[in-house]
């Protein structure tokens, strides 16, 4: 098959959860024998020089990138308060985006185009106008549901205000576009559940984020650091919002208890303010170019999580590499984890330290722990058995013999 995989940035460089689901999408896709073009919006915020990519990543997926500018700008902003649209979903739509868009499909034929979040599906009726393939949503996240959690835990009331009328608009959006695709495919059970909810009467594939377990495997290092470590965007409020909890209500105590237990906090767009909570024991960087290296010379990953949905694909590279991981129960949403066997979850302060406490005075578990949680990524989150699986459906979904049953 030809599959179109629609990106709303570029993904690459890997650095963090967008852009490693994507590419491992892709990878799944060719690994099943298909062939693969990327067209993406190249935005003001991750902005990529398309020739400085790795030629191989440009070979395999024939990419090709518009720019876009999805800057946040204060009067359109404020004047979406008194508007029923959506300003997130607003801003990644582009006249001259949508005119290459259409230039690509009256040159090309696809079987499949596949669109990656809800930020590129403006670009739908332009689709259905000029190409016959079927039309696929990944849907990283239920999208409403990360700005209405964020919304339920923001305690200024103002800001609370604003990200409920986010949350409120962008619903809107995502329940009107819900049945304009030809299928949905969510990372989790709950998402699809969630969708089901919302009226979903198209064909649903749960396909979780999978990852090159066998490489990542290879960087598994039986003695690594005992410290604790996040690797994540730091310009997404969940996580934002997670290492503010951790560091305001469970740093103090994890200090005193390990008073030389090093605590390294890594990711694009590290705010300031973070900084300034931390202590002696905290380390703050930037964009991490090498994100296997960082997560292989380190033990014990934690992911915090209070909002969002979809998966964790952190999680993912960190089971692959053997990784100790504590994490909320929202954070590992969608990984089919069990508790104290290969990831330990805890959602409140005490859980958390306990936790904590329990891998790094106890050195043999930490490791079994890690040991368990690479063994779940090699039976579950392979590129090559994901790839398989979509493949099939994809096939049955072209042939319209794909059924309404949401457990593929």
């Amino acid at each position: 098959m030809k599959i179109l995989q629609v990106c709303h940035r570029v993904p690459f460089p890997p650095i963090d959860g967008g852009n490693f689901a994507i590419i491992s999408m892709g990878q799944s896709l060719i690994s099943a024998g298909n062939t693969l073009k990327v067209f993406a919006l190249n935005t003001t915020r991750h902005f990529a020089d398309i020739g400085k990519l790795p030629e191989v990543f440009r070979r395999q997926t024939n990419i090709e990138a518009h720019k876009i500018d999805t800057s946040i700008k204060i009067i359109p902003a404020f004047l979406n308060l008194f508007s029923s649209k959506s300003y997130n979903i607003s801003r990644f739509y582009s006249k001259e985006v949508e005119l290459k868009l259409i230039e690509l499909l009256q040159k090309e034929s696809f079987d499949v185009i596949q669109l990656e979040s809800l930020f590129t599906a403006p670009y739908i009726k332009a689709i259905r106008e000029h190409s016959k393939a079927k039309i696929v949503l990944r849907a990283h996240n239920v999208e409403f549901l990360i700005w209405q959690r964020m919304r339920d835990t923001c305690k200024f009331w103002l800001k609370k205000k604003y990200l409920g009328h986010l949350a409120a608009n962008l619903k809107k959006y995502e329940l009107k576009m819900l049945n304009k695709y030809d299928a949905i495919l969510p990372v989790t059970q709950d998402d699809a559940d969630v969708f089901i909810k919302m009226g979903c009467s198209i064909p649903i594939l749960v396909t979780p984020v999978g990852a090159d377990v066998s490489v990542l495997r290879t960087h598994y290092r039986e003695n690594p650091e005992q410290c604790l470590f996040h690797l994540g965007s730091m310009d997404w409020m969940p996580n934002v919002e997670a290492i503010e909890w951790f560091l305001k209500n469970c740093l103090s105590e994890v200090s005193q208890k390990f008073p030389t237990l090093k605590m390294y906090f890594a990711g694009r767009g590290m705010p300031d303010h973070l900084k300034e909570l931390g202590n002696k024991n905290t380390v703050f960087t930037g964009t991490v170019e090498q994100g296997q290296q960082f997560i292989q010379s380190k033990s014990i990953m934690i992911v915090p999580l209070l909002s969002g949905s979809g998966m964790r694909v952190k999680i993912v590279q960190g089971m692959a590499m053997g990784k100790a991981i504590i994490s909320t129960t929202i954070g590992a949403g969608g990984i089919a984890y069990t508790n104290g066997k290969n990831i330990l979850i805890a959602d409140t302060p005490d859980e958390f330290i306990a936790a904590i406490e329990k891998c790094v005075k106890d050195k043999s578990f930490c490791k079994s722990l890690g040991r368990e949680a690479m063994k779940l990524a090699e039976e579950k989150y392979s590129n090559e058995a994901i790839g398989k699986s979509l493949n099939n459906f994809y096939k049955k979904l072209i042939a319209g013999t794909v059924t309404l049953n949401f457990k593929h």
